[in-house]
């Protein structure tokens, strides 16, 4: 803990931890099991999610994030957009058949906003499954774990089917604990 550390844990504020990435492949693996035992079948859409940041520091890293989708894509075909969601949360939104490729590009994006120095910025990768409607399993990069959310209808959540599916993928799944930080992205663009 250096002397900033110190002088902003004495007057109340704390720094916003570095994304972690190591856990966020476990869901290639995860992804067999389930469409095998679950049929949570992957949609070909995925996300990642960050803060808002400086105009001319956000539109360096858009840049450069657009340079590395524009070169990954050609061989993959991959498309992807920018854009922000209602809360100005920026959205990388990529869409694949091949979830392997969603996976690489989101992990991509994230050590590119990592190296950049923005590493704080990031907040969640996004992958949406299809069953009896849209199921998301979100990792949260703070905490270094997935969670699941099944959103019903504008404003409700499958709290059930979220609690089964913790339960059934723990295994293959590094899974957020405190059911508290499951948030529920309701402002999702995809």
């Amino acid at each position: 803990m250096g002397f900033r550390d110190i002088i902003n844990s004495m007057l109340g504020r704390s720094r916003m931890p570095e994304a972690k990435t190591e856990r966020l492949f476990a869901i290639s693996t995860a992804v067999v099991t389930m469409e095998m035992n679950l049929n949570l079948k992957p949609s070909s859409v995925a996300g990642i999610c960050f803060k808002s940041m400086e105009m001319a520091k956000y539109n360096t890293v858009k840049e450069e994030i657009e340079q590395l989708l524009k070169f990954s894509t050609k061989e993959t075909g991959t498309y992807f957009n920018i854009e922000k969601d209602e809360y100005n949360f920026l959205w990388v939104v990529l869409k694949d058949n091949d979830f392997e490729d969603l996976v690489t590009n989101i992990h991509m994006i994230s050590q590119t906003l990592i190296e950049q120095g923005f590493g704080k910025h990031i907040l969640c990768a996004v992958y949406r499954f299809e069953s009896n409607g849209p199921v998301y399993w979100i990792y949260n990069f703070k905490q270094g774990s997935y969670y699941p959310f099944a959103p019903q209808g504008k404003s409700n959540r499958n709290n059930s089917m979220e609690f089964r599916l913790k339960s059934l993928m723990e295994k293959e799944l590094p899974i957020e604990k405190d059911v508290g930080k499951w948030y529920p992205l309701w402002s999702m663009p995809f």
